[in-house]
């Protein structure tokens, strides 16, 4: 997140209204409801582990074992078997 001045952004007049209420503090102003991104959209996170899952998936399907899956994407095989089961139950 990236502060901005409110002097560069707001009018004198709301400066002035908002200082009364809360003078040298920092105020945290969120994002308008149509704006709002889910987690990992912005950096394409995202879609990069959905990619990376069901890429593990396949290869689970096609004989890895989950053992060989750990090792190859270190993960827990607690994770590796979350990711199986979501993936099947996505149908991917």
């Amino acid at each position: 997140m990236k502060y901005a001045k409110a002097q560069d952004v707001l009018p004198e007049e709301i400066i002035k209204i908002i200082q009364e209420y809360i003078d040298g503090k920092y105020l945290y102003v969120p994002r308008k409801d149509d704006n709002h991104k889910s987690w990992g959209e912005k950096s394409g996170i995202r879609h990069s582990l959905k990619i990376r899952n069901n890429e593990i998936y396949k290869k689970y399907i096609n004989g890895s074992t989950i053992n060989e899956l750990t090792k190859e994407y270190y993960l827990s095989e607690k994770s590796i078997r979350r990711i199986i089961s979501q993936e099947r139950h996505t149908g991917s």
